[in-house]
């Protein structure tokens, strides 16, 4: 029904389809599932400019992931975000340990691998006959299909009916791109798309596959302790779900009795942090707070709000002690 889109999908991506990305380089299951979970929530540059490769050299397989302390992948996993993913990907790679299911089935029950990752991880590495429905490609079928809701349920059905069963590889990584390079959130290039000739949607092509509208986002205050013992500064490790395993400064809700050292916004996706950094006193009682050199606390992950906080410290410790005039 859709051949002569396949074709003219398949001729689009040997043209302009972004092949030297290093995750498409080859089929390695493991390589695919690293840069699939890396891809959620963050930008195809980021990831392959940033942190794809120096990953892979510290864990270049599957046993080496399994086998790593979970402070070391947070470590290498510091500054991307999402560290759920990280703390999924190393346990996923411990459940397996010498390699990952074909099944896309078997794949999604396991931690941090959704239905649209599974398939990913089935066609890219193993050619399953399996559509991904990521953002780009959800973007591209409300349009060919003209849906007014992005109801996934409906979507869904509509990859499996749009999919170049035979070519699934290179089917799913062109919508992918389609979506990132034509067909985007608030500009389309419909003469140049390939899907152009059964496209129901194009002649409004921005009233379908808009994105959510977006909601004010909730601003929080917070004062991070600076604490010392000698030439150590205290920290503790997170147990909450967002930062869980990654070593910080003590926070405390604003406002807080002290004189401050200086302050810093910091924009997470669901809100911002405005942070008031202070050298405190006394340590508190309830935190189990751990003593690190500013050496041994480079080794440790950081969220990068801390690492700001960080950076505000050094920039004060560095700048010079002021002189007392001379006396006569």
């Amino acid at each position: 029904m859709y051949s002569v889109i396949h074709d003219a999908i398949a001729a689009w991506y040997d043209e302009h389809g972004r092949r030297d990305l290093p995750w498409r380089t080859h089929h390695d299951p493991y390589r695919i599932w690293v840069s699939e979970i890396m891809l959620q929530q963050t930008q195809v540059k980021t990831v392959s400019e940033r942190f794809y490769s120096p990953f892979l050299d510290a864990f270049p397989t599957l046993a080496d992931l399994a086998a790593a302390p979970l402070d070391d992948v947070l470590k290498r996993w510091e500054g991307l975000g999402y560290y759920t993913r990280a703390r999924n990907l190393h346990r996923t790679a411990q459940l397996c340990i010498s390699a990952l299911p074909q099944d896309a089935i078997a794949l999604e029950a396991l931690p941090g691998i959704g239905r649209s990752t599974a398939h990913a991880i089935a066609a890219f590495a193993h050619h399953a006959a399996l559509p991904v429905l990521d953002a780009n490609i959800k973007r591209v079928l409300s349009r060919f299909f003209a849906r007014e809701e992005r109801c996934d349920q409906t979507l869904w059905r509509d990859a499996y009916a749009l999919l170049d069963a035979q070519r699934p590889y290179m089917y799913n990584q062109a919508m992918m791109d389609i979506g990132a390079m034509l067909c985007q959130s608030k500009s389309v290039t419909c003469k140049e798309c390939p899907l152009q000739s059964g496209c129901q949607g194009q002649s409004e092509a921005l009233r379908f596959g808009c994105a959510k509208a977006r909601v004010a986002v909730p601003i929080r205050h917070r004062a991070l302790l600076i604490l010392r013992q000698g030439a150590r500064l205290g920290l503790i490790q997170r147990h909450e779900r967002f930062l869980h395993g990654l070593w910080g400064f003590v926070q405390r809700p604003m406002p807080y009795k002290g004189g401050a050292l200086g302050s810093f916004i910091h924009r997470y996706t669901h809100f911002h942090l405005h942070a008031t950094v202070y050298e405190a006193t006394e340590a508190p009682c309830d935190e189990a707070l751990m003593w690190f050199t500013r050496e041994e606390i480079g080794g440790l992950a950081l969220s990068t709000a801390d690492h700001k906080a960080l950076s505000l410290l050094d920039a004060l410790s560095s700048q010079p002690t002021p002189q007392a005039p001379p006396s006569y």
